[in-house]
């Protein structure tokens, strides 16, 4: 009984493809050619397919073949899903097998340095054979131009034509340590900062205004001060020297605010939010590299709400 459901569900998988095929190819001989079967066959299990169903998928004539109302509707799920199935059989293929080859990865600088360079050794070690190339920078990457199997990026995403999968999410937060604090009144506004000597990150696309949301809406509050630099990792060392107050990814300097090097300052005013997506080319036909590296990802920052906990010794792992 379990063997005739297995067989029967197969049999059905096989007529979704074949009829994916016959769409995407445009004839049933083509569509052959690609699944590498007779035409017959294709034929046959198209036929299959809309019995099963009960309804009629594709118009032909000698000349023509198209696609019925009922037959558009379902090719607009049915290639998901049959996306998703070659998907599910590639990740669980290969588990089986050490990855071979090299996998070119990219990130901003610092995030890279931070938190991909540590897990690297976690996957290689399921992976012997596999070689990383990790390049963090923070110039744009072109991934198709320089050969690259997936790159970290943060922020808002240009309408490239690449698949993005979300990783996490950081804020801005705004720092110093407890000797510039010791020297100067506490900031208990935004409007407070004007006050006070800041460090400028000229990466930012506000510039000398940093962002933070009051009454619901987005305000930016115009700062001053004696350094301009092109790093939050600059920014961060500055504060830490007690040169002012930074405004800094929270990735940057979580490890500083839990061992109390720095302390974060209107934490009760949000401030600009931004997403952290992996991007990548063409998630139908990923290797299997990219893929096992990506579901790697997904599972490490996704353990995590808030970066302190990766640096409170959860994200070491």
């Amino acid at each position: 009984m379990i063997f005739a459901m297995i067989w029967t569900i197969m049999d059905v998988i096989d007529g979704m493809r074949t009829f994916v095929s016959v769409v995407e190819t445009g004839s049933f001989t083509a569509a052959a050619d690609r699944l590498g079967i007779s035409r017959k066959l294709v034929s046959k299990y198209v036929a299959q397919l809309e019995n099963r169903l009960g309804t009629r998928l594709l118009h032909r004539t000698t000349r023509t073949l198209g696609l019925t109302d009922a037959g558009r509707a379902y090719y607009s799920r049915c290639a998901s899903l049959i996306e998703a199935f070659d998907e599910l059989e590639c990740s669980v293929q290969s588990l089986g097998e050490s990855l071979r080859g090299t996998l070119r990865l990219a990130a901003p600088a610092t995030f890279g340095e931070l938190y991909l360079l540590p897990i690297l050794p976690a996957f290689r070690r399921d992976h012997p054979d596999l070689i990383i190339d990790l390049q963090p920078s923070d110039r744009f990457i072109d991934l198709a131009g320089e050969g690259i199997d997936l790159a970290l990026r943060i922020g808002n995403l240009p309408d490239s034509g690449l698949i993005a999968r979300k990783l996490a999410r950081t804020e801005l937060w705004a720092v110093a340590s407890p000797a510039y604090l010791a020297a100067n009144p506490l900031p208990r506004s935004p409007s407070d900062l004007r006050m006070h000597h800041c460090i400028c990150d000229t990466n930012m696309r506000t510039g000398g205004a940093w962002p933070f949301v009051q009454g619901g809406q987005v305000r930016k509050i115009a700062v001053k001060g004696k350094y301009m630099v092109n790093s939050a990792r600059a920014v961060r060392d500055l504060a830490l020297a007690g040169e002012g107050i930074g405004l800094c990814p929270d990735y940057v300097v979580a490890p500083d605010v839990v061992s109390g090097r720095l302390r974060r300052l209107l934490a009760d005013h949000d401030s600009q939010s931004l997403d952290i997506h992996a991007v990548f080319l063409d998630a139908r036909h990923m290797p299997p590299k990219v893929r096992l590296f990506l579901d790697f990802l997904v599972w490490k920052f996704g353990r995590h709400r808030r970066w302190e906990d990766w640096w409170e010794g959860q994200g070491r792992g």
